[in-house]
């Protein structure tokens, strides 16, 4: 993928203001001189710890500490990639993001052509969603009666209606200017000898969003006998629709998953829409694919799926990554879709589980038969994904033979062996026993010899992708890394020392500097030796300023810009230090004082080094003789002279 032009992305910055941004999602209060706080998005809070700094356009929550830029805010809030957060807010503010050597934002893509067919995706929602309410529209309205779908409903998802002809959207997306290669682009017509003609007519439609809202496809649904096409129709391939990569209702679900750390994962357009007004907001379908790696990349992002302590989970069950529960029917169908997200449940910390109705009803059909309470019961009734499988297995052997139990045995041990958590292993060991009827030492030595070959599969695997290459697992990452959405594990400006006097006047300089760039003397902060900062994170941070050009850089550029260059100077976990910094409270909050502040504090510093100075001095004058070298004394005692002189009208002037 080409690289967006790093101006383009400063220019993103600069004109996506953090405090609209984040105050989408969070409700923000004054809280002191060009600052903001409210209750963090990312943990549950009751005192506003999350603070925003509107001049620099930073963020940071003192709660969990998570923190970063505009971008780094959107790629955590909407689950995005760095380049997706980007072009996100890039159309969001205006700005056309041009590709490194002018190479295309995605594979066949023009710059600027993604933009064009989002934008006839939104005109084409708007449209099937007016088609909805006229009188050809009447059958699928009824359809969607009969399911219990009221017009609040259908206005809540988007549901439209693709009138009967051929050419209905196609004229009303030519009159608003859309040219045929953007419309053939576009997936939303199809082609025939005489031309373009609608690809949905006489369906009812379903819009598929991206995370961050984006229209970039459609689901229809079949109403009329005399239409011979599938039951459902979905948009082809497109720049925008990749079927592998997006989930039904992901847009109307990704606060709740944010907050709950679940993930109900349904079969159907309608199971979404049944879940979400039952009270299970976290429901979300695949369109038309079965659950694979790229939907498990989506929900990881947006459940914050990481490991407990190292890549596991722990013995008790419990996780950081939340929960993902698949619902399932009964059927023989259902359960080679377990058995398939069986296979995706090793990309997850978060534990699995299956919702399986027992009489084949989907979330749709149980809330028509049984009220919302039902779809809700569904869910709670959960069972783990590791049980159902084996229980799924084992069902399909005759248990009341020696040969049943012996092949059921065959058949899930290697089940048993394929879960991730060590620590679970003997105890599906031991229930995998008492459902065989068998003894649990040849259990167990089955489940061991599986384990063996399952990891000797896996080795060999490893081998083939990369020869003569050592497997060093660990997480990768598609996009540019934003150093200050790492987590929580991060470089700490003081920690212990904070309640050291010199640690603390150290840590206010830092943060009065990076805040008020412009308020500080930079012939004195730039003039600060290489040891002014003795706390180890704060020396760095002073080292990325440095490297940045020091203060006297902010001349001719805004704070935000200067402040921007330090992060990216500073290195690795560092760059949260910066922000983090850069968004703290100062101690004065008076508009008016805040110059004679950064400067007190400054001088304070300088006072402190002049001292240490003052006292290496003296000590180095009581270790000389000064009959042995007297032009040697003569001149350590004018450096101690001019030092104090330097102390004196410095403290005369503050």
């Amino acid at each position: 993928m080409a690289r967006i032009r790093s101006e383009d992305i400063a220019a993103v910055r600069e004109r996506a203001k953090i405090e609209d941004v984040v105050g989408e999602h969070v409700t923000l209060k004054p809280a002191g001189v060009g600052s903001m706080k409210g209750l963090c998005p990312f943990h549950d809070e009751r005192t506003p710890s999350f603070h925003v700094r509107p001049p620099v356009n930073l963020w940071h929550c003192f709660g969990c500490g998570e923190g970063g830029d505009v971008i780094s805010f959107i790629q955590k809030i909407d689950g995005l990639g760095f380049t997706e957060a980007v072009e996100h807010l890039a159309a969001r503010v205006g700005v056309q993001l041009r590709y490194e050597e002018g190479g295309p934002a995605r594979p066949g893509e023009e710059p600027g052509r993604r933009q064009r067919l989002l934008e006839a995706h939104r005109h084409a929602a708007a449209f099937y969603a007016e088609q909805i309410l006229t009188p050809a529209a009447a059958t699928g309205r009824q359809f969607l009666a009969e399911r219990g779908f009221d017009r609040t409903a259908a206005e809540q998802f988007g549901v439209g209606f693709a009138p009967q002809g051929w050419d209905a959207l196609l004229r009303h997306l030519r009159g608003k200017g859309f040219t045929e290669p953007e419309l053939t682009a576009s997936g939303l017509m199809s082609q025939g000898n005489r031309g373009l003609y609608d690809r949905f007519r006489g369906r009812l439609v379903w819009p598929i969003r991206d995370v961050t809202g984006d229209v970039v496809g459609f689901g229809a649904r079949r109403l009329f006998d005399d239409d011979q096409g599938p039951k459902y129709l979905n948009s082809p391939e497109t720049p925008l629709y990749k079927k592998a990569q997006v989930l039904y209702g992901i847009d109307l679900a990704k606060r709740e998953i944010a907050k709950r750390r679940q993930v109900v994962v349904v079969e159907g357009y309608t199971d979404v829409m049944a879940a979400h007004l039952s009270g299970v907001p976290t429901a979300v379908a695949t369109c038309g694919t079965a659950f694979g790696s790229d939907h498990a990349r989506i929900v990881r992002r947006l459940l914050g799926d990481t490991a407990v302590g190292g890549g596991v989970q722990l013995a008790s069950g419990q996780s950081q990554g939340g929960e993902i529960i698949f619902t399932f029917d009964g059927d023989e169908a259902g359960r080679k879709a377990a058995l398939r997200a069986f296979g995706e449940d090793q990309r997850f910390y978060a534990q699995t589980f299956v919702a399986v109705e027992p009489t084949g009803m989907d979330p749709c059909e149980l809330r028509q038969a049984q009220g919302p309470d039902a779809v809700v019961a569904l869910v709670q009734g959960r069972q783990p994904l590791f049980e159902f499988v084996i229980r799924s297995t084992i069902a399909q052997h005759d248990l009341n033979t020696a040969e049943g139990r012996v092949n059921a045995l065959r058949a899930s041990a290697p089940v048993v062996a394929r879960i991730r958590d060590t620590a679970l292993r003997p105890e599906y060991t031991r229930m995998l026993a008492g459902w065989l009827g068998m003894e649990h030492e040849a259990v167990a030595s089955a489940v061991q010899s599986a384990s063996r070959a399952v990891g000797n599969a896996a080795r060999d695997d490893a081998r083939a992708s990369r020869p003569g290459e050592p497997v060093v697992p660990g997480p990768k990452s598609d996009d540019r890394a934003d150093s200050s959405s790492r987590g929580p594990s991060r470089a700490r400006p003081d920690g212990p020392d904070r309640a050291d006097p010199v640690a603390r006047l150290q840590r206010n300089v830092l943060e009065a500097v990076l805040q008020h760039p412009n308020k500080v003397e930079a012939a004195v902060f730039d003039a600060l030796p290489d040891d002014a900062f003795t706390v180890p994170a704060l020396r760095a941070v002073h080292e990325a300023i440095r490297a940045a050009g020091g203060v006297v850089a902010v001349r001719g550029i805004t704070d935000a810009a200067w402040l921007e260059r330090v992060r990216e100077e500073a290195a690795g976990p560092v760059a949260a230090v910066v922000t983090e910094l850069a968004v703290t409270p100062l101690p004065e909050d008076r508009p008016a004082a805040i110059e004679e502040y950064v400067r007190g504090v400054v001088a304070g510093l300088v006072d402190l080094l002049l001292t240490r100075q003052i006292a290496d001095e003296r000590g180095r004058l009581q270790r000389m003789d000064p009959a042995v070298d007297a032009e040697a004394y003569q001149e350590a005692f004018g450096r101690l002279v001019a030092l104090e002189q330097q102390r004196r009208a410095m403290r005369e002037r503050d």
